[in-house]
């Protein structure tokens, strides 16, 4: 099970134009602002990573909002964030075991960085709401992969209502109006 203590949020590369020819961008966008959001909300610790921001640009602006509240941008070159030294400086700092992964493209940098995860040991639990590709096949290829390494399938709300385990308090009224 998920718990806030033990849990990092990954965003991998939604940038540039590219984030905007995903499979249902706008349902994306709108997935993982609820989530990072969600898990600001559980004081998660956010790694946010760009692929050659010089050449794919910035993170979509509707989420580097939300990022740059509580994180800093990793830019990286491999397609697996855990190729990128900074990116594995910082989880090992964290000392957590639990990665919520979400992000593009699915089949490519997401499955590169969960397999490589999955390889060192953490616990993936990927957001299938929450990830996407230019070609809904790839996308669904790329889940099935992870899968079938080992990551456990999650959607945003499940991920959320997980990391919250009761309906009581003042963070489970903020939870209820950051998904409705």
């Amino acid at each position: 099970m998920l718990t806030a203590d033990q849990s990092v949020l990954v965003i991998v590369d939604v940038q540039g134009k590219l984030a905007q020819v995903m499979q249902q961008s706008s349902a994306l966008h709108h997935q993982l602002a609820i989530l990072i959001q969600g898990a600001q909300l559980f004081d998660i610790p956010i790694l946010w990573l760009e692929q050659l921001p010089d050449k794919l640009g910035p993170t979509s602006a509707q989420l580097s909002e939300h990022l740059s509240k509580t994180t800093q941008v990793i830019a990286k070159s491999h397609f697996s964030a855990w190729q990128c030294q900074e990116f594995q400086q910082q989880l090992t700092r964290l000392n957590r075991n639990q990665i919520i992964l979400a992000g593009i493209e699915t089949h490519v940098c997401v499955y590169q960085t969960c397999q490589d995860l999955l390889a060192n040991r953490y616990h993936v639990h990927l957001v299938a709401d929450a990830v996407s590709s230019r070609i809904e096949a790839n996308k669904a290829l790329g889940i099935e992969m992870m899968q079938a390494l080992g990551a456990k399938l999650t959607n945003t709300e499940s991920c959320l209502f997980e990391l919250q385990h009761q309906a009581t308090g003042e963070r489970f009224k903020s939870l209820l109006k950051l998904i409705k």
